[in-house]
């Protein structure tokens, strides 16, 4: 029997436009009716994701920075993972001989250095504000995460991905988007977070499904018992599912947690 899902949120739980599918919202208040909790996991710093976990009523914990946040129903951090400030100054530097967009997650505060057309978008998209300052006067001591962005060039931050786990070996290095690359510590991702919850809330392997739709959702997907991916999932993640479902546009959400949970 399930009892925990696991989710990510874009292309899993909303439409590609960011708006909830049909059968959402009266799926979601089964799974409550029936004790099943249901986690959003998500990149999103906190700020972007709380307004998600209220639009969708959720009562359970919240995982945001790619796994390196856990707050309880009450807002509370229970779990934390964050990058020093040694390895902040070497993402800085990177962006700076590689001309790259980086941005900066410190308190749930989002910084970057330039006030360009990908901090203006990303803000917009995420619905969140964000600060402008100079990196080399960075004395943060800490950092969520660094993400470095290329809305031009999907290629591009596909090659950051190899480059920066040679240069982070000790980090999770991930492509979250075709036009993200995330840098953030070694237990910040959805798999350490996942397991985190299981061992919290007491659950066994089994009773743990996992869904998602992109390769940030690798990690996700293999700590479920369960491992589901959407039929608009990358071919990398749809290789380790257990179960593939429908298009997200074609509610594959529901249809999946409505089979393994017997709804």
């Amino acid at each position: 029997m399930i009892k925990l899902i696991a989710t990510d949120i874009d292309g899993t739980l909303l439409n590609y436009d960011r708006t909830v599918p049909e059968r959402l919202m009266s799926c979601l208040e089964l799974l409550e009716n029936h004790g099943v909790k249901v986690v959003p996991v998500t990149g999103r710093m906190y700020k972007a994701a709380i307004k998600i976990y209220e639009q969708l009523d959720f009562k359970d914990a919240l995982v945001s920075y790619q796994g390196g946040q856990i707050n309880d129903s009450d807002g509370k951090i229970i779990y934390q993972k964050v990058l020093d400030a040694n390895q902040i100054k070497r993402g800085i530097n990177w962006a700076w001989e590689n001309n790259v967009h980086l941005q900066i997650y410190t308190n749930d505060n989002l910084f970057a250095e330039k006030d360009n057309d990908f901090i203006k978008r990303y803000s917009y998209e995420q619905n969140v504000p964000y600060n402008i300052v100079d990196f080399g006067d960075s004395r943060a001591e800490y950092a969520s995460k660094m993400l470095a962005v290329d809305y031009d060039n999907p290629d591009r931050v596909t090659a950051w991905v190899d480059e920066l786990t040679k240069l982070f070996p000790e980090c999770f290095i991930v492509k979250s988007t075709p036009n993200f690359c995330e840098i953030s510590h070694k237990n910040a991702n959805k798999y350490d977070s996942v397991k985190f919850l299981q061992e919290y809330y007491g659950f066994k392997d089994d009773e743990v499904l996992t869904i998602g739709d992109q390769n940030n959702d690798i990690a996700l997907l293999q700590a479920g018992g369960v491992r589901v991916a959407m039929g608009n999932a990358t071919d990398e993640l749809k290789a380790i599912a257990t179960y593939i479902t429908d298009d997200v546009k074609d509610n594959g959400w529901a249809n999946a947690v409505e089979k393994f949970c017997k709804l």
